[in-house]
């Protein structure tokens, strides 16, 4: 997905607008992780950009993407630029924790 997304539309109240980007957003991942995953991939990752406009646009991590979409409304601003892409994600071991700790109930 690579839009960007416009907050201010004559004869449309604002706060509504902003729920209608987010649940846009919400409802194009939720597509995506309905996929099928390759043979070998744990989960569906998502790459994203985030900025006024495409030129301005910076990597964001996917969990700070409605933070920067309220931020956003917040300045005023106009409209923003989003981009996501999902590509493949592998899970990787938690490291041991130092010490040995281990869970125990008493």
């Amino acid at each position: 997905m690579k839009k960007t997304f416009q907050l201010t539309v004559e004869g449309k109240n604002r706060d509504r607008v902003l729920d209608a980007v987010k649940h846009e957003i919400r409802k194009y991942v939720k597509r995506e992780r309905r996929r099928a995953l390759p043979e070998g991939v744990d989960y569906w990752d998502f790459d994203c950009r985030f900025g006024a406009t495409e030129d301005a646009a910076e990597t964001v991590h996917f969990g700070e993407i409605t933070n920067l979409i309220d931020a956003a409304a917040k300045a005023s601003a106009d409209a923003f630029y989003i981009e996501i892409h999902a590509r493949h994600g592998h899970r990787k071991a938690r490291p041991a924790e130092p010490g040995g700790a281990v869970d125990s109930e008493d």
